[in-house]
């Protein structure tokens, strides 16, 4: 009994070796989300995409204003995309809508992919994932912390675009009513609650290619087989939708939903894709990122 009161009681650091755990290493404060978030803003590729989310509508409002009238152009574009042409002239918010449609089926997807394809199959490339796996940071720390920072850059890109647009198309423009080819014009301050709407709309649906190239990057070790995957299966499922001869299997279709937001633009406001829309989305996005998680837990990661 006195030697085993006279046994010392065991410290921390002892029993951390004993469990092979270095004194005070906590997995929560391994690679920081601001670390990441400044890491990730100083690389090119950031600075590209979101300065170029900044340009377009610079671009589109040059193109407008020295363009010319173009009505041979608008008789062969046809009726629905005539018409918004038309419109993007007739006020900010207008000027908004059609930066924001014009970039939905094909730019945003590309800059989502880009941010989300890009976050470990770039860290592989460069042989620096197992150093950062070595640190040691626990795999599905790592996994969350930068599809968090793509996620948040995502959407920095979708609110730069709108914001800009906005902005520009207000100035050239004014503050006037947003017009709509399926209702009757809405006032400015619906109208801006309809366009917040539509972006929520959009960021939701792009989780679905946010997911799909988050999983893509967690199986190659090249950032660009991830990012054109992920944008090459979504114009995949694009042309599928088109073919009425699929009936309803279209339904279960990534992009089937895709346009559902126009819905918003009509009186009453038309919300019942946009619900199925979004839970769409929501189950792709689980499933994809689900996988990820699985995958790289399981991997052996030698790069």
């Amino acid at each position: 009994m006195g030697a085993a009161a006279g046994q010392a009681e065991p410290t921390a650091a002892g029993k951390s070796a004993a469990l092979g755990v270095v004194s005070g290493y906590r997995p929560s404060a391994t690679l920081p989300i601001m670390a990441e978030v400044r890491r990730q803003a100083s690389r090119r590729r950031t600075q590209l995409a979101l300065g170029f989310m900044v340009a377009l509508p610079l671009i589109i409002l040059l193109a407008f204003e020295f363009g010319g009238d173009g009505d041979d152009d608008r008789g062969r574009r046809g009726g629905a995309f005539a018409s918004l042409v038309d419109l993007a002239t007739s006020s900010g918010l207008n000027f908004a809508l059609f930066s924001i449609a014009v970039s939905a089926g094909f730019l945003l997807i590309v800059v989502v992919a880009l941010f989300c394809g890009d976050t470990v199959a770039s860290e592989a490339s460069w042989g620096t994932l197992r150093y950062l796996l070595a640190v040691p940071v626990p795999r599905a720390r790592l996994l969350g912390v930068k599809l968090i920072v793509a996620l948040m850059y995502s959407l920095l890109a979708l609110v730069t675009l709108a914001g800009t647009a906005l902005l520009i198309g207000t100035l050239r423009y004014g503050w006037h009513p947003l017009g709509s080819t399926i209702a009757a014009q809405i006032p400015p301050g619906p109208g801006v609650l309809r366009l917040l709407a539509i972006l929520a709309y959009l960021a939701t649906t792009m989780l679905i290619v946010a997911g799909l190239a988050f999983l893509l990057s967690t199986l190659t070790d090249a950032a660009l087989g991830a990012v054109g995957g992920a944008v090459l299966l979504w114009i995949l499922s694009s042309i599928l939708d088109q073919i009425t001869a699929l009936g309803d299997l279209r339904v279960v279709l990534p992009t089937h939903y895709a346009d559902a937001w126009q819905g918003l633009l009509s009186t009453p406001m038309q919300t019942a894709d946009l619900a199925k829309g979004a839970i769409a989305a929501l189950c792709y996005a689980t499933l994809f990122i689900g996988l990820a998680f699985w995958r790289f837990t399981r991997k052996d990661v030698t790069s």
